[in-house]
């Protein structure tokens, strides 16, 4: 039910609101977000916008320089000029919103820095074993990566499970060790 409601509430924005909100996004959360992050955010986990609409607004806010592409990074951030867009015209966008997007965010900061700073996939080998390939990414690319081939499906997929919320520690453990 609340999300059909916020799905009527963005079908009556229009396509400046929507593309405010989507700024408005980017500015609480204060990191660079990867497209399938802000689609996901914005559709299928909040119904702000249609995915089709969130595709297009995303093109077109590349297209005016309100959001960039950050090198290296496979990310999406905002401009100098869309922090100014926002700050003009922040109050368009309805206040039940804003406030939505800033409790969303608040709660749900730190699984998408992870979901997009921590990547993990295994596949399987010709002799029956399986590579997991763990990395961790920053803005500026890849920081770490791992390779590690295990026996069998089974250790694989625990791996690729636990990576998320093991690769900082990983991480630290390999700088304290390696490097001092």
């Amino acid at each position: 039910m609340a999300n059909e409601l916020m799905l009527a509430k963005s079908n009556k924005l229009d396509s400046k609101e929507q593309k405010l909100v989507i700024l408005f996004v980017f500015d609480k959360m204060s990191i660079p977000l990867s497209e399938a992050t802000v689609l996901d955010m914005c559709t299928s986990d909040n119904s702000w916008l249609t995915y089709m609409e969130c595709k297009q607004y995303l093109a077109e806010l590349l297209d005016t320089n309100l959001i960039y592409r950050v090198p290296k990074a496979n990310t999406l951030n905002l401009t100098q000029d869309g922090v100014s867009c926002l700050s003009l015209f922040y109050m368009r966008i309805p206040t039940s919103i804003r406030e939505e997007i800033a409790s969303y965010v608040r709660e749900n900061r730190m699984r998408f820095r992870k979901k997009q700073e921590y990547f993990c996939d295994y596949s399987k080998n010709a002799d029956g074993t399986y590579t997991v390939i763990m990395r961790i990414d920053n803005s500026s690319g890849t920081i770490m990566e791992l390779k590690m081939v295990v026996a069998n499906r089974q250790r694989a997929m625990y791996i690729y499970k636990n990576w998320l919320d093991k690769a900082a520690g990983v991480y630290t453990m390999l700088q304290e060790n390696l490097v001092e």
